[in-house]
């Protein structure tokens, strides 16, 4: 593949990492151009951000957040359609899981959208049975009661 890079980076061209974001379908957000100031931000603060490029053109990103000690989260993980199946998004979770490792990360997790989980089973993640995803959306049960009261309440739902 001609001049392909996959390399960590700490700064990138925000449109351009946005444009990936919109293109696997998330931030479908409106062209405030303040958001720009946001993903050079997350650019800039992620524990690893990952970038495959040819030449000028962003063609993949990954990212892993962490707290460099003992766990490690990869996110938003995407090629662009046109460059889908040459190996990309494998080779970005390589670069990765070999930082991590290297970090001394050994607990590296990630939740996948649905119809993924062979790509990541292929690269050596497994499904997490026990365990269930939650997504903050803002309800209040924040209020008193201990974590026992609370699991007790929600059994009864």
């Amino acid at each position: 593949m001609q001049d392909l890079k996959i390399e960590i980076v700490k700064s990138a061209d925000p449109a351009k990492v946005l444009a990936l974001y919109r293109q696997a379908g998330w931030w479908e957000m409106d062209d405030n151009p303040a958001f720009l100031d946001t993903v050079s931000s997350i650019i800039e603060s992620t524990y690893l951000f990952v970038l495959a490029r040819m030449d000028e053109e962003y063609i993949g990103m990954g990212r892993a957040i962490s707290d460099g000690c003992s766990d490690a989260y990869i996110q938003d993980v995407t090629v662009d359609l046109k460059h889908r199946g040459k190996g990309i998004g494998k080779d970005i979770i390589k670069v990765l899981v070999s930082r991590l490792k290297e970090d001394g990360l050994q607990w590296i997790g990630l939740i996948s959208e649905p119809g993924y989980e062979r790509f990541y089973q292929a690269l050596g993640f497994e499904v997490m049975p026990a365990y269930t995803p939650f997504l903050y959306k803002g309800k209040e049960g924040l209020s008193g009661g201990s974590d026992q009261e609370n699991k007790q309440d929600n059994s009864n739902k």
